[in-house]
């Protein structure tokens, strides 16, 4: 049987005002600026806030402008672009128009396909003969492999017969002959054979084809007693070959990667000033508005023909304006927490890193750890040795055997080093990593140790061998 019945429940429910904080905080600087520039132009009684930033005061009482602390570097950026020899090195060749962008100076990067395609548009080329060469080209992997059969490729463009594939067998030939060299190839041992050609010493390019035409796994493995076995030559000529061939680069489409570069804008900077880590606003990142005074007072005065519309808008306004400077407020105060907690890593680096929780953060700077994790997503500190998202700081601890935690960035760059320093004739499985970092009072799994390997963007082992 129906019947109606009512209940009375609490729920709880965000203001507008609330609502705008909570979005205005959990942006990204990028956002935020678009964000507060739309407010602005919708809203008249708002204005960009123009007056001289204050200056930032680090936790310690260490006190710094954020505008010095800018200015230190930019001076550091300049020096760095004009040591390395960039684009116009020297200031003689630095616009003085206003007008002038700094990133049309910066060569934009150029994928591998594209790089292709042009080298086949000076290539006098019939039509059908281009569309061929073009459509390898688009097969191609990231690495500049083509990982599918030219039966595929033929299947794709509708043409089966004996004459396509023919015809996309020399479209792949001359594919092969454009640069970088090593494009175009089907595996790792035609990829190198295609860069023999950059090997002077016409007898070690010889040795160097017939090891990887005949014997690259003995190559990978490093058994140089066994390849000069195989092919009745001294051992210190397959060493010399095999010198050669480590030389040449195994994945030819990196030099183009289609990855468009991140250009990132701190929100909040540290150094050190006196000996004691100062955490300042990056202004220009963080825009103010304030209250159009004139246009307040003269709602204010009116005493008939009073507009609701418009005391709207200044309701809102003032909400906006408390709202900015909270934001703002939280950023900070979060990110001078973290950096209390971090100072062993702004000393040392990576291995470091300490365990730490959003609660923990929450609770140092008083707002719930929700509040925390809107805050630290997408906002990034800059240091003096790279800019990091502020959630790069947080982890669970890995317990360890003689007692404490560490923090999961800790393992990675332990594991990094132990990379770096294996022998290359021996190069450590992940199983000898996770058995080497027990050893340390480390227990993790060998899987494990293989996600932080990935994440880490180093190559297994088997690679590693080849390299």
């Amino acid at each position: 049987m129906l019947g109606l019945q009512t209940q009375t429940l609490q729920v709880t429910t965000f203001s507008p005002r609330l609502q705008q904080a909570v979005r205005l905080l959990q942006m990204s600087s990028l956002d935020y600026a678009r964000e507060l520039q739309d407010t602005i132009e919708s809203n008249p009684f708002l204005e960009i806030d123009e007056s001289q930033p204050p200056a930032g005061t680090g936790p310690e009482g260490a006190q710094e402008s954020s505008e010095t602390i800018e200015a230190d570097w930019a001076s550091a950026a300049r020096l760095d672009h004009f040591s390395t020899g960039g684009a116009g090195a020297g200031p003689h060749h630095l616009s003085h128009d206003d007008s002038f962008d700094v990133l049309q100076g910066v060569a934009l990067p150029v994928s591998l396909r594209s790089h292709l395609h042009a080298q086949l548009g000076v290539l006098r080329l019939a039509e059908r003969e281009r569309a061929f060469a073009d459509a390898v080209v688009e097969a191609l992997d990231d690495d500049g492999y083509l990982r599918i059969s030219l039966e595929d490729i033929a299947g794709a463009i509708g043409d089966e017969s004996q004459s396509a594939l023919a015809e996309l067998h020399t479209a792949l030939c001359r594919v092969q002959a454009l640069d970088p060299p090593g494009v175009g190839a089907r595996s790792v041992a035609e990829c190198l054979t295609l860069q023999l050609p950059a090997i002077e010493d016409p007898g070690l390019r010889d040795l160097a084809r017939r090891i990887l035409r005949d014997h690259i796994e003995l190559l990978a493995s490093k058994n140089l007693h066994r390849l000069a076995a195989a092919l009745r030559v001294p051992q210190h000529q397959i060493r010399l070959a095999a010198e050669c061939i480590r030389k040449l680069n195994a994945r030819p489409g990196w030099q183009h990667s289609d990855a468009a570069p991140r250009l990132v804008t701190p929100d909040v900077m540290v150094r050190k000033v006196k000996g004691v880590w100062t955490t300042v606003l990056n202004e220009a990142a963080v825009p103010r508005v304030q209250l159009h005074r004139d246009y307040a007072t003269l709602l204010e005065r009116q005493r008939r023909g009073d507009n609701p519309a418009l005391r709207q808008c200044l309701e809102q306004a003032r909400w906006t304006v408390h709202n900015v400077e909270q934001r703002v407020s939280t950023i900070l105060e979060v990110a001078r927490a973290i950096v209390a907690r971090q100072k062993l890593f702004l000393e040392y680096g990576a291995l470091a890193m300490k365990p730490l929780g959003l609660r923990e953060i929450a609770e140092a700077v008083g707002v719930h750890a929700s509040t925390v994790s809107r805050t630290v997503n997408n906002k990034y500190l800059a240091t003096p040795f790279g800019i990091f998202e502020l959630k790069y700081f947080f982890s669970r601890g890995l317990d360890h055997t003689g007692g404490g935690a560490s923090a999961p960035t800790a393992v990675k760059e332990l594991i990094r080093e132990l990379i770096e320093a294996e022998s290359q004739a021996a190069p450590l499985s992940d199983a000898e990593l996770a058995r080497q970092l027990a050893q340390q009072g480390f227990r993790i799994a060998r899987r494990t140790v293989t996600k932080y390997r990935q994440g880490l963007k180093l190559e297994s082992v088997e690679r590693r061998r080849l390299a």
